[in-house]
């Protein structure tokens, strides 16, 4: 049986080098020793609370240090991590609890409202971060070293957004987890000891948890926590503490590019990393020409842990792209409307993203049907749309659900998104589907309006309808416009564009004034 666990990431660096810095989070400075001390003292808190190995224990905080200490304590006491999302809602959260079976709940204090409500209804016991946790570790046994896992063991279960129905919970393993961060420190990023990386990320998503906590630490790196993005903030705390390292969603590209101009000082960035949904090429060329430092844009899902592909200096970066697979993982177009097989189409061809490698999870949580629906001969079915070029590069169309069929032609989101991302009035947009009862689906573009443009350049519904017709095909230009003051984000800042879908279908039935244009 091979060995391994999460939680020699932290133990080997506190052997390794016990007095380099770890984590900063405001004032708080933690060495590497110090960190591991803290997690083998509060796992001697979990064991003292009856947290047996293979227990699911939920971890609902925010980027505070409280969460990276906890996650790895849990992981000591041989338990499985369940984070759990801060934007859900009560019920929400006891649909996370009671379906992973979790036994204990361990609360930020911000949260506790929320926790507390949940915990009450599922019956499992609450335990507030801080003094209430931090007590019991004092007073317990630390542990003296983590507690044996079988690599296949489970280590984390991630709740799915929930965009196909119920969140289900995805089952990573040991392996999937630190084959995941090793891969990404060494042979796609390059991350050295003495970088210093931004935790801005939300630690309870599979990017911020592998890429931004487990990668930087795997590589004994230094971690500075910023519990609340703010892109002002962000590059001041870049400037004070030396960050070199940025990973990022496209929604703080947006913002760090706008905040680069009214800032005394800029970061010198060497590593930066967008993922979690698509980078518009105008907002990368606009990050990169404000902060001089290139971005490798990737692409991951709770399922694959999350990294399977990513711009990677080894094969150079395109713009557009999401790079080359992972080193150990495979990454390929299937046929996308054949169910129960994968069959691989030829360079070039459009159709559905495939993975398998280390980095694949083990199933849903409880769920048979739904593991043998995204496990097919071997392959994880993503439900993206895709394709790979002669060389290599991998490039994200849209989500399968997400493409809009217009009078019987494909019209995909993002392709239309990448466009209108270069009219000048416009910050951000979501193109969406609406019902429609002579094409079947019309394109609608919600648009966030640029700050600070002039009132002849504020762009109105006509007049983007205008702009599109000229650099976009008859069926794919946005027939319907939609200002909103800011798009809805999920936790992980991907837009939701469920919620956009129901908001302006609503509109459409209602009969409510909507800014449409044209056939």
């Amino acid at each position: 049986m091979a060995t391994l666990s999460v939680a020699a990431v932290l133990a080997e660096n506190a052997r390794r080098r016990p007095d380099k810095e770890a984590l900063v989070e405001g004032d708080l400075r933690l060495t590497f020793a110090e960190v591991w001390r803290r997690a083998r003292a509060q796992a001697g808190a979990l064991a003292g609370l009856d947290v047996r190995p293979g227990d699911r224990v939920a971890l609902m905080a925010p980027n505070t240090a409280d969460f990276p200490i906890a996650y790895y304590a849990v992981a000591a006491a041989g338990a499985v991590v369940v984070p759990v999302h801060l934007l859900l809602s009560p019920a929400e959260v006891e649909h996370v609890l009671r379906d992973s079976g979790a036994t204990l709940l361990l609360c930020h204090p911000a949260q506790a409202e929320t926790g507390a409500a949940a915990a009450r209804e599922t019956g499992v016991r609450m335990v507030t971060l801080g003094e209430e946790f931090g007590g019991l570790a004092e007073q317990a046994e630390p542990l003296p070293a983590y507690v044996t896992r079988d690599a296949d063991d489970p280590a984390v279960v991630f709740y799915t957004s929930g965009t196909t129905g119920v969140p289900k919970g995805a089952v990573l393993s040991h392996f999937n987890l630190v084959m995941n961060a090793t891969v990404n420190a060494f042979d796609a990023n390059d991350i050295r000891p003495d970088d210093v990386a931004l935790g801005a990320l939300p630690l309870f998503h599979a990017f911020g948890q592998t890429v931004s906590l487990n990668s930087t630490w795997r590589a004994g790196a230094t971690l500075v926590l910023l519990p609340r993005f703010d892109a002002a903030r962000a590059i001041e705390l870049m400037v004070k503490e030396g960050v070199n390292t940025f990973h990022g969603v496209p929604t703080m590209f947006v913002a760090l590019a706008a905040a680069a101009a009214g800032a005394e000082a800029l970061p010198k960035l060497r590593v930066c990393v967008s993922g979690g949904a698509s980078l518009p090429v105008a907002v990368l060329e606009r990050f990169e020409a404000a902060f001089g430092a290139t971005i490798y844009e990737g692409y991951g899902l709770s399922e694959t842990s999350p990294a399977a592909a990513v711009n990677q200096p080894v094969f150079g970066a395109r713009p557009g792209t999401i790079g080359h697979p992972l080193w150990g993982v495979d990454v390929e177009i299937a046929r996308a409307e054949v169910e129960g097989a994968v069959e691989l189409l030829p360079t070039g061809e459009l159709g559905e993203v495939v993975v398998r490698g280390h980095n694949v999870f083990s199933g849903y949580l409880g769920r048979p049907e739904a593991t043998a629906q995204a496990l097919v001969d071997g392959w994880f079915r993503t439900g993206d749309l895709g394709t790979k070029d002669e060389d290599g590069f991998l490039r994200i169309v849209d989500r399968k659900k997400d493409v809009i069929i217009r009078g019987g032609y494909n019209v995909y989101p993002r392709e239309v998104e990448e466009v209108l991302m270069r009219h000048p009035g416009i910050a951000q947009v979501a193109v969406i589907g609406l019902p429609d009862e002579l094409h079947g689906e019309e394109v609608c573009a919600v648009v966030v309006r640029a700050p600070g443009t002039t009132p002849d350049a504020t762009p109105d519904a006509a007049g983007v309808t205008e702009w599109s017709k000229q650099h976009l095909g008859r069926h794919k230009y946005p027939r319907r416009v939609e200002f909103a003051d800011e798009l809805p984000l999920g936790p992980s800042m991907k837009v939701l564009k469920r919620e956009l879908r129901a908001r302006y279908a609503e509109h459409s039935a209602s009969g409510a004034p909507q800014a449409s244009v044209g056939r």
